[in-house]
């Protein structure tokens, strides 16, 4: 089934760049040229991924993150400058899945973009059982989880990171460990990343926040029984 990619970007000959290479790879892609038409693309359209940059005339990316998030965890990926790290980790704390600097190669780009797509896909293999832990229950083939029978609305970043947590259950893991696993090996970024999101995370686990237990001087662990 063809996907539908939508680039929202202001910089016509970006654009045209990520849109040849898409099409290429046998995307379908949709283009918007400021954060109101992404918007509303996004509002008339089936869309799979969305490509947003930062910078743009009228309502910027993050205003377009923080907007889309609020409705929909469709996988985005920030385009940002490399002055820009401070949108970054703040596009991350609104729920944006990767980002990727400009100038930036499109072959790592769209390396970026399907490796996402196979990570968020319903039908992809790491994600074919369901698990429950005391009250906190992950349906990884259908994406849910829910929290004595209420159902959260994670972004795919967020129930990756889950995933990655319950599938080592007991288990301490580095911050390096998880940013390797869930963002991938040729993410950038700053460790602060997992911070943000555990955080997010646990805010959205109400009563079973507790079960990601914080491990001084090195990363996380997910674990029920615990005093």
């Amino acid at each position: 089934m063809e996907r539908n990619i939508l680039i929202i970007e202001d910089e016509i000959r970006i654009r045209i760049l990520l849109r040849d290479y898409l099409k290429r790879d046998g995307f379908n892609v949709i283009e918007a040229s400021d954060g109101d038409e992404g918007i509303n693309a996004f509002q008339n359209n089936s869309i799979d991924l969305i490509l947003l940059d930062i910078m743009m005339p009228r309502v910027d990316g993050i205003t377009v993150l923080e907007t889309i998030r609020n409705v929909s965890d469709v996988p985005i990926i920030l385009l940002t400058a490399k002055s820009q790290e401070e949108d970054k980790l703040f596009g991350y704390e609104l729920g944006a899945d990767d980002y990727i600097t400009k100038p930036f190669s499109p072959k790592v780009l769209i390396a970026k973009v399907k490796a996402l797509l196979k990570r968020t896909s319903d039908g992809g293999n790491s994600f074919s059982s369901a698990k429950d832990f005391n009250g906190l229950s992950i349906n990884k083939l259908a994406h849910e989880v829910k929290v004595d029978g209420t159902a959260l609305n994670l972004s795919p970043k967020e129930f990756e990171l889950l995933v990655y947590l319950t599938d080592n259950i007991g288990i301490s893991l580095t911050r390096d460990t998880i940013l390797d696993n869930v963002w991938g090996i040729d993410y950038y970024g700053d460790l602060r990343t997992v911070d943000t999101n555990v955080k997010r995370l646990r805010e959205k686990l109400g009563s079973k926040a507790n079960y990601i237990i914080t491990v001084r001087g090195s990363g996380y662990k997910f674990e029920v029984n615990h005093e």
